[in-house]
């Protein structure tokens, strides 16, 4: 198989399985204002920068004709449950073995994920192979103007590592990240996760370019 010049890669449910504590978390933080999140909406915040996930529940608060909180309360609620749950997120099949033959093969590498710089400190801390990505795009970078499903976050990270992203492979598990990727003009590979209904999995695969069961179905030469 011919290599990228670079691989980028999503964080969360792509390298470390975060994803379902971020459910809960969130689950959680609206059920304290009133809201019960059904799985389609949870869905929805997969894959997306914390601020815009504030946004997006607030408004779901305020539309179930509940007292909308402010951003700074509804964080309060859902980082402590968030943080707490993700102390134990473990690798996602594959993942390490995979940095570590692209790191020997010397094919570049960056992390794009919506998460901020704290949370992705406190997410890797246990896991020192991430550290084979030394070149990050984070939610909160500086030089972001939005966040995924916007193109901007492949399209800085391709720039940083100055390549072409027509050349570089994106590793995605959401759909918001699929289709950031696909609208940076990049190759996407996209790995599902197995609790997707029929509905979600479908929308992913249309943004996908090719499908894997896990980072362990890549084969590199």
């Amino acid at each position: 198989m011919k290599r990228p010049a670079a691989c980028l890669f999503d964080l969360d449910g792509l390298l470390l399985d975060t994803e379902p504590h971020h459910a809960s978390a969130w689950s959680q933080a609206a059920a304290y204002f009133g809201l019960l999140l059904p799985p389609d909406q949870l869905l929805g915040l997969r894959g997306r920068r914390r601020s815009d996930n504030v946004d997006q529940v607030r408004t779901w608060i305020g539309e179930s004709g509940q007292v909308v909180p402010t951003a700074a309360e509804l964080l309060a609620v859902q980082q402590p449950i968030a943080q707490r749950l993700l102390r134990g997120a473990a690798p996602m099949p594959g993942a390490r073995g995979l940095l570590e033959r692209l790191r020997d093969l010397e094919v570049a590498m960056a992390l794009v994920t919506s998460s901020g710089r704290e949370a992705v400190e406190r997410k890797c801390a246990p896991h020192p192979w991430l550290g084979i990505i030394s070149e990050r795009v984070l939610g909160d970078d500086p030089e972001l103007t939005a966040g995924k499903p916007a193109p901007d976050p492949f399209l800085l990270a391709a720039q940083r590592l100055g390549v072409t992203p027509g050349n570089c492979w994106a590793f995605e598990d959401s759909l918001a990240g699929a289709r950031s990727a696909r609208a940076a003009g990049c190759v996407v590979y996209v790995v599902p996760g197995t609790e997707l209904p029929a509905a979600a999995l479908s929308r992913l695969e249309a943004s996908a370019d090719h499908l894997l069961a896990s980072l362990e179905d890549l084969r590199l030469g």
